[in-house]
């Protein structure tokens, strides 16, 4: 090809991006006035994990409304689905998240989520033909704690994916995902009930078994890499207070920089809780509440995208070490990057100095700068995707690997 020929043809491609990221952005704001409506619904009627009955219907509705192909109770979960628009032979993926955390609703911002993944989803559908892709939306539900994407992913979903993408709401604007891998827990102890003041000696006190495991937990954390965390709470510690306890329970997650970290601090920890059994005569049941959830692996090409997008859009990155921690917050999207490339950045809404799992966070995910944030992820999601597939780079264009 003749240096004239191929930088016409440099010109024609640039050309047609130019010419979809226009339809893109013009998509979005099209629709922007229902995808707040759908932000401000799910907001308003918080569903926590596996609970999402109507947020998966509402999610579901937008998008077969919008002409897309919409499979509910997905891989025969109720409240995940699938929806699908375009037939070309590269395959963007969209999460949705919707589920809320309990006792504080949105504070995570995922009816935000939710509604841009939407919006992305309109976006690309509306170009779907001339990028040649398909564009499938997943809502996936229980992410706060349940791994909704991991159960997904041994279903089978996501491995055909030539991108995943979603972005999640934070304080401030980061673009590279590094969450800690986590393993979620339900502790319980057994003893023996028995009068406190009568008959003490009877009793088996399964409340000091948890005493003495988070004891353990506590000093235990003075000799743990930075990097590591250790946290739960008691959710059951006895009825009365005359009443040995026979029964405490707790839910404990461990996190840790990668999946072969985190198992050698299930270790240690789980020798704090069988200090508790051994030293109260309890007897200690540990059982996983889902499977661990992995470390990101982020999509270098994407991601520059994605950052380059954002700074044209004008938003403005913050320095992670400094106002962007909510980066360290892990997720399930973390196993869908073990499986494809996949991004996870942060867009601000504005709430600072209040942070995310903050009764004041779920507040500032609706108003006026959640709604920018929404339409701005939205349109950074479909800006990037459009990016990736006509870069002229083969090792970074996903179509040069479908073809």
């Amino acid at each position: 090809m003749s240096e004239s020929v191929a930088a016409a043809s440099a010109a024609a491609t640039m050309n047609a991006s130019v010419a979809m990221r226009r339809a893109a952005d013009a998509a979005v704001a099209e629709a922007s006035a229902s995808l707040v409506a759908l932000s401000e619904t799910l907001h308003a009627h918080p569903e926590t994990a596996w609970q999402e009955h109507r947020a998966a219907g509402w999610v579901g509705d937008a998008l077969a409304a919008a002409g897309f192909d919409v499979t509910p109770a997905y891989l025969g979960y109720d409240t995940a689905l699938l929806a699908e628009a375009g037939s070309g032979p590269v395959t963007i993926g969209i999460m949705a998240e919707y589920d809320a955390l309990p006792g504080l609703g949105h504070a995570c911002g995922h009816n935000l989520i939710a509604a841009s993944a939407v919006g992305a989803g309109l976006a690309l559908a509306r170009v779907a033909d001339e990028l040649g892709i398909t564009v499938r939306v997943y809502g996936t539900p229980a992410e706060e704690g349940g791994g909704g994407k991991i159960e997904l992913i041994e279903a089978g979903a996501f491995g055909d994916l030539d991108l995943a993408m979603m972005v999640h709401p934070g304080p401030v604007d980061v673009a590279e995902a590094r969450p800690f891998a986590v393993s979620h827990s339900h502790v319980a102890y057994d003893g023996v009930s028995a009068h406190a003041a009568a008959y003490p000696d009877d009793g088996v006190n399964a409340n000091d078994a948890f005493l003495v495991a988070q004891v353990a937990i506590g000093l235990l954390r003075q000799q743990l890499p930075a990097d590591t965390r250790v946290h739960g709470i008691q959710t059951l510690g006895g009825f009365a207070p005359n009443a040995i306890p026979e029964r405490t329970e707790g839910r404990w997650y461990a996190r840790a920089s990668s999946l072969a970290e985190l198992e050698v601090l299930e270790e240690r920890v789980r020798r704090c809780f069988e200090a508790g059994a051994l030293a109260s005569g309890a007897s200690l049941t540990i059982t996983p509440e889902s499977k661990p959830y992995a470390e990101f692996r982020t999509d270098e090409r994407a991601l520059a995208a994605y950052r380059a997008n954002a700074l044209e859009r004008g938003r403005v990155f913050a320095d992670p070490l400094v106002a962007g921690r909510m980066n360290r917050a892990s997720t399930d999207m973390g196993n869908v990057s073990q499986l494809v490339p996949a991004i996870h950045p942060y867009i601000g809404v504005g709430s600072l100095p209040h942070t995310n799992h903050q009764k004041e966070f779920a507040a500032a995910c609706v108003g006026a700068a959640a709604e920018r944030a929404l339409t701005d992820a939205a349109v950074l999601m479909a800006w990037t995707a459009i990016d990736v597939v006509t870069s002229d780079d083969p090792a970074s264009n996903p179509r040069e690997h479908a073809s």
